[in-house]
């Protein structure tokens, strides 16, 4: 990547780095630095690691400000929402984080320049390379012009409850989510359907709507509160 490069990235991120080795660090993914064993190349990972920290804690504390009638497992559901992989995908496509990436071959031919988890695991240690160089400030208004705004239009449950049972489930793996239709009634012109959604053949939510969609969500929304509410670390 040219100095240019590296000038319109911070540009779009308005920051500008001192040590731009911290940068590249950041913008390094581990198919990269693989096939550059042996030249001091050094993937994203660990900075990952302390970028993903540094975002869940600052997102806390936005929602606990901006948000002071919310009750804890509502402030839990939301910053989940606002700091999955999705979410973060989607912010860092807005920078273009993609075209700026060190991929390794086989990663940038098979498409990993907008592959979600790829995008937002660098999202996140561009984060922390900003932390490392800077300190706390330039973070914390980097990610206050990000999510404030997205806090003033969001509250828990305007994302898609599916996506995201299925983005929490998923982060474990061997896991297997099902939605069954257990039961329709009613008129043709107003029916109602009841879904069960199945963790591993053990249901852990039910809903109800007046489309198979919304019963869907109903029960992934009912899945997604029960487990929050049992503050199961394996997911949440």
């Amino acid at each position: 990547m040219t100095n240019y490069q590296y000038d319109e990235l911070e540009t779009k991120i308005n920051y500008s780095f001192a040590n731009k080795v911290l940068l590249k660090e950041a913008l390094t993914h581990s198919s990269f630095a693989n096939e550059k064993a042996g030249e001091n190349s050094t993937s994203n990972e660990r900075l990952e690691f302390l970028g993903d920290s540094l975002l869940g804690m600052m997102v806390a504390l936005l929602i606990y400000k901006s948000k002071p009638n919310m009750s804890e497992g509502q402030m839990t559901k939301l910053r989940a929402e606002l700091v999955c992989e999705k979410s973060l995908a989607t912010i860092a496509s807005r920078f273009d984080l993609g075209s700026y990436i060190y991929l390794g071959r086989g990663e940038s031919s098979g498409g990993g320049r907008s592959r979600p988890s790829i995008l937002s695991d660098t999202f996140e240690a561009v984060i922390a390379a900003i932390y490392l160089d800077g300190g706390y400030d330039p973070v914390q208004k980097l990610i206050g012009s990000i999510f404030e705004q997205m806090l003033d239009k969001q509250t828990p449950g305007t994302l898609d409850y599916k996506t995201r049972l299925q983005e929490v489930i998923h982060s474990k793996a061997g896991q297997s989510l099902l939605y069954e239709l257990v039961d329709e009634h009613g008129p043709a012109h107003n029916k109602s359907f009841i879904f069960n959604v199945n963790l591993n053949n053990e249901i852990i939510g039910t809903g109800v709507g007046k489309s198979k969609k919304a019963a869907e969500q109903e029960a992934a929304k009912a899945a997604l509160n029960k487990l929050f509410e049992r503050n199961d670390h394996n997911y949440a």
